[in-house]
């Protein structure tokens, strides 16, 4: 069992893509983590996903121990963290287990949206932060000009930042010692009642539930009975032990460290992420703050493009389910797509993902429903209701009020790209609130209102600035708006599945792109097939997809014009009876590129 003054319990922070993870690989390959056979990029990124992206997905804890120069062991408790705005809910949940942080950042391109906003969730959680410049092998690498940028951003002193090539390992030695003499030992009292912080819990199918914990006060022993307060409910434990990144049983985990432990949890439901954890006979007094409940912001509908594989979407989300807290969904019909799934996600990025993994870890093809945000309503009765899904719109006599979610955005960008991207902002409906150069880069402060941002902002964003502008946001509330629910008609049949809730504003511009869309993309019929957006009964855009002709004439030699008239009066005759009578189906392709499209 190790002293507190020898453990150091820190997460390692930084913008997507500056190294978070390649450094941690480093540090288990110095420590001895993993035997070289062992070792591989990335170890910590664990899903296929994850490694074929290089980003990371879900937060990883592992074990370290290290003799330091004056011969003393230390356990160091890493956490590599997402970078992803998407994952800024893995990234806090990590942060309030740790009492320091290893701020990574580019040595070329500097701080980033990511950085700061990850920083800014570190200070709040009282961390020493510790700057690392990474990269600094590569020939574009300007450490002296990012330190200055640094302090004159972030407001941290960066003079002793350690400079560092993750990649080669230039430096990584350093970053050990500095962590031992820089970051503080966590506190607390081994003999005090047991309170510990549940951080993440996911569900192994030979172990049943494998519950992340923080110990800040008491032991952690096997065979001990313990009571979750928040859901209140009391358990037995199976195993306690730590990561070194394999699963190392352990007798007891005592106070400041981190570890898992097993006591035959059936539903990852019972194990709250933020929940305290004490001793069943002996309970601490008060328990711990935990997190704010997450947040969907984004919402979608997926169903199967066979019917039959509906019971096989329903086993496929509930064991995602398992292994994402963050992800939910709730079973929903509609009359052109049959039986299917109202899912919540954080962002784009993890519906990509969500999306990803039922094609690949579970084989299922299915239909994603234009995404949307979820708005209030006041009724006229005085009642509110909260919307997730366009079908399910009042009509407007009955609405008082429409609220709609509003986002308090910070970009950064080099002072060449500030025109296209201040063009894009005013495009997206977005409000001003400052705007300060550093240098030869602008950082920006924006209101958005979220539904704006959830199509293709961060890929517009891109393009303007040539990949160099980056992009984070926190949700602020909900602000009045003019919204409209915007049907498509498919041979005047509306398509639910296509149903959006759009600002009035923007309704005939995002209309007539869709009909477009879909003029492309539906198949032509043996008749004319006419693509419409409405709002309520007004239509303000329309495509006509143009009718298959037959030649009904080809065998028509000769003879009076008469005789070709008829057969095409007749052939124009039953046109019109197969247009009032016939189905026109609308390809997977059209739903997809609907969801993908702009509101340009």
């Amino acid at each position: 069992m190790a002293k507190l003054s020898h453990i150091r319990n820190f997460a390692i922070i930084a913008h997507i893509d500056h190294g978070k993870s390649t450094l941690a690989d480093r540090l288990i390959q110095l420590t001895g983590g993993l035997s070289p056979r062992e070792m591989k990029d990335q170890v910590l990124d664990s899903m296929d996903i994850e490694r074929e992206r290089g980003i990371t997905i879900k937060a990883q804890t592992v074990r370290l121990r290290y003799e330091s120069e004056t011969g003393e062991l230390y356990i160091l408790n890493l956490i590599d963290t997402p970078g992803h705005v998407d994952f800024g809910y893995e990234v806090s949940r990590s942060l309030a287990a740790c009492e320091g942080s290893l701020l990574i950042v580019d040595a070329s391109q500097g701080v980033e949206a990511q950085t700061l906003a990850n920083v800014y969730k570190a200070l709040e959680n009282d961390h020493e932060i510790l700057p690392v410049l990474n990269k600094v092998d590569l020939p574009a690498a300007e450490p002296e000009r990012i330190k200055t940028q640094i302090e004159d951003v972030i407001g941290i002193d960066a003079s002793s930042a350690l400079m560092i090539s993750a990649k080669t390992g230039l430096g990584v030695e350093n970053v050990l010692e500095a962590i031992i003499k820089t970051l503080p030992c966590p506190q607390g009292e081994i003999s005090a009642p047991l309170k510990a912080l549940l951080i993440d819990s996911w569900y192994d199918l030979y172990l049943g539930v494998v519950v992340l914990v923080r110990v800040f006060d008491g032991r952690l022993t096997k065979g001990m009975r313990v009571r979750m307060l928040g859901a209140d409910v009391a358990y037995d434990i199976e195993r306690v032990g730590f990561f070194t990144p394999k699963l190392v049983d352990a007798e007891v985990l005592s106070s400041g460290e981190i570890g898992f432990l097993i006591a035959a949890i059936k539903e990852v439901a019972a194990a709250r992420v933020g929940d305290t954890i004490t001793e069943d006979k002996r309970a601490c007094a008060v328990p711990l703050a935990g997190f704010k409940p997450v947040q969907s912001v984004v919402f979608c509908g997926l169903f199967p493009i066979d019917t039959g594989d509906f019971e096989s979407v329903r086993v496929a989300l509930g064991k995602l389910r398992l292994n994402d807290a963050s992800f939910n969904y709730e079973m929903e019909t509609s009359a052109a797509l049959g039986f299917g799934f109202r899912c919540g996600f954080l962002g784009l990025l993890h519906l990509e993902i969500i999306q990803e993994r039922l094609t690949r870890e579970f084989n299922l093809d299915l239909i994603v429903t234009s995404p949307s945000v979820v708005y209030e309503l006041v009724l006229t009765d005085g009642r509110e209701i909260i919307l997730h899904n366009p079908a399910d719109m009042p009509e407007r006599t009955e609405i008082r009020e429409v609220l709609e979610p509003w986002i308090r955005a910070s970009l950064m960008t080099s002072n060449e790209y500030l025109g296209a991207i201040l063009k894009l902002c005013q495009a997206r409906r977005g409000i001003q609130v400052s705007l300060s150069c550093v240098g030869s880069r602008t950082i920006l402060s924006y209101d958005f209102p979220l539904n704006e941002i959830v199509f293709d902002f961060y890929d517009r964003l891109k393009s303007a600035s040539k990949g160099y502008a980056s992009f984070d946001y926190d949700f602020t509330g909900y602000r009045p708006c003019d919204l409209a629910c915007m049907q498509i008609l498919v041979n005047g049949e509306p398509v639910d599945a296509l149903a959006m809730l759009v600002h009035r504003s923007q309704a005939e511009v995002r209309g007539r792109f869709i009909c477009e869309t879909l003029k492309e993309l539906i198949p032509r019929h043996l008749f004319k097939v006419p693509i419409q957006a409405a709002i309520g009964g007004k239509v303000i855009a329309r495509e006509t997809v143009a009718a298959l002709r037959k030649d009904v004439t080809a065998k028509c030699y000769g003879g009076d014009i008469t005789r070709k008239r008829k057969l095409l009066e007749k052939q124009k005759a039953g046109k019109k009876k197969m247009r009032q009578f016939g189905k026109v189906d609308i390809p997977q392709e059209a739903f997809l590129a609907v969801v993908k499209m702009g509101g340009e």
